[in-house]
């Protein structure tokens, strides 16, 4: 068996996932806050700084919800090294506090031939295990390389509404990886050795271990927050991107940021301006002078 098109609208018996304020610090460490300046990032960074409440970046909680999905819906067999991340979205319903519990509803929303592979939807919904109140929903899409060719469009495809944007950015913030920063990522749940073992790196085609997509994406995250809203997460409401090249660690970043009414639609590049992240979109409330 390849890809199970029949697959499309299974959903995993709900399960719970819950987060501590060192599971949050961790986080926001992995994706480069402070890294830069010390004492620029405190409320992301520490708990017990004077005059400073401990915020999270809300893009923590994707690994929370998402890491493992793919052993409680199955969609076929396929080689591991096949699956990359193509696409995520993350919207957040209620800032999240340093620590939480929440329950986590999940199903496999579409499966798409696209010729070169199969693209895999997977949805969630998570609510706070307490009140029932909605905290995020997330959208993710996996790409099966060379698992295409059974035909047709199964189940909900949902597009993101995405217009290029024009003319030069209105801000380019770069970002420096860290040589280890997938190896600090990798703490926060997702211990695929292609970004840490340099054979399984190579077995995958890929000269040495590659960052994870997801923490190009919460440096993305971590920096629109920061110079587009101010550092507060409680602005914070949708973001989405495509993934489209790897990321190294030691690679320099470039942030393209264009603000829209609504937010931002952004771009991220590395050194040698290829992108790394693109369709970029952020909607929130933006902070004044941003």
């Amino acid at each position: 068996m390849a890809i199970d098109v029949g697959a499309v609208g299974t959903r995993a018996e709900p399960f719970v996932r819950s987060w501590a304020s060192s599971d949050a610090l961790l986080y926001a460490l992995s994706v480069g806050a402070g890294q830069a300046d010390p004492t620029g990032e405190l409320q992301f960074t520490t708990e017990n700084s004077a005059g400073v409440d401990q915020q999270v970046i809300p893009s923590l909680l994707i690994p929370i919800v998402q890491t493992g999905l793919g052993k409680v819906l199955s969609f076929g067999d396929y080689p591991r090294g096949a699956l990359v991340h193509a696409e995520q979205s993350l919207t957040v319903h209620r800032p999240l506090p340093p620590e939480g519990s929440v329950r986590v509803s999940a199903r496999i929303a579409s499966i798409a031939d696209k010729g070169s592979g199969a693209l895999v939807h997977m949805e969630t919904d998570a609510v706070d295990t307490a009140s029932g109140e909605p905290v995020v929903s997330t959208r993710l899409g996996y790409f099966i390389r060379g698992e295409g060719g059974f035909g047709g469009v199964h189940g909900d495809i949902v597009s993101t509404p995405w217009t290029e944007p024009s003319g030069e950015p209105d801000r380019s913030i770069p970002v420096a990886t860290r040589a280890d920063q997938a190896l600090l990522y990798r703490l926060n749940g997702d211990r695929n050795p292609l970004h840490s073992d340099p054979a399984a790196a190579v077995a995958a085609g890929f000269p040495r271990p590659i960052l994870h997509g997801l923490a190009t994406y919460g440096i993305a995250t971590r920096v629109l927050l920061t110079d587009l809203l101010g550092g507060d997460p409680s602005r914070f409401g949708t973001i989405s991107a495509r993934f489209t090249k790897p990321v190294f660690p030691g690679d320099t970043l470039d942030v393209q940021i264009w603000r829209t009414s609504t937010g931002a639609s952004f771009r991220v590049v590395n050194q040698d301006g290829a992108s790394v992240l693109d369709r970029g979109t952020l909607i929130g409330d933006l902070a004044d002078g941003s």
